[in-house]
């Protein structure tokens, strides 16, 4: 990399702050598509969040000409079949929002018990040079289960109703520096983030 510059290929403003806090440390500055002009339109249609995340981060790096790093991510419940997975966002339809999405995933869960709400979030993300090459990827997931009921107002999607067992909390109960360190996300960001630094330095990361 000539500069310490990548662009998030994402609107997703909570994700932008949440990767941008992560970056930080590194002096690698995120920018985000709400900086860029004349943002095209990626059609996410992959059957696989690995294949859209792929998809947005080569044509984002080959429209600006710039690297990029670009994930895709979800729920996966396994009472459901693993939906809503890479329907994640627009799960409740065109008019989707976080409140319709919690709203329908726990109509879909009436009269599931405790024990067989498991679900787990995937975090897939992809860097490409600026010519479109995908240089780096990786996948990474937190388990949980999913609540009767929202807790908490951290966070954002579908946190206020995951739970992570092992805190007995939900994503919106847990503080934000306790979810950048668990959380599937952050756990693809740390690898992200190795690989990054990696390719400044001039290096195939592993």
């Amino acid at each position: 990399m000539s500069n310490r510059i990548i662009l998030l290929g994402s609107g997703n403003r909570n994700k932008g702050i949440e990767i941008g806090r992560l970056l930080e440390p590194t002096g690698i500055r995120l920018v985000t598509l709400a900086e860029m002009p004349a943002v095209p339109e990626v059609v996410e249609d992959g059957t696989t969040f690995a294949e859209n995340a792929a998809k947005k981060v080569t044509e984002y790096a080959r429209h600006f000409k710039m690297w990029t790093v670009a994930e895709d991510s979800g729920l996966s419940v396994d009472a459901l079949g693993g939906a809503p997975g890479i329907y994640s966002s627009r799960f409740s339809g065109e008019e989707h929002s976080d409140e319709k999405n919690n709203d329908l995933l726990l109509e879909k869960l009436q009269g599931v018990p405790l024990e067989k709400r498991t679900a787990h979030y995937t975090c897939s993300m992809a860097v490409a040079d600026p010519q479109g090459e995908i240089r780096f990827t990786c996948e990474e997931y937190c388990c949980g289960r999913i609540l009767f009921e929202r807790h908490g107002r951290n966070g954002f999607g579908y946190d206020p109703l995951f739970e992570v067992v092992e805190y007995h909390r939900s994503f919106g109960d847990l503080s934000p520096l306790l979810k950048s360190v668990i959380s599937h996300r952050a756990r693809a960001i740390r690898r992200f983030i190795s690989a990054a630094q990696k390719l400044f330095d001039g290096t195939v990361p592993e």
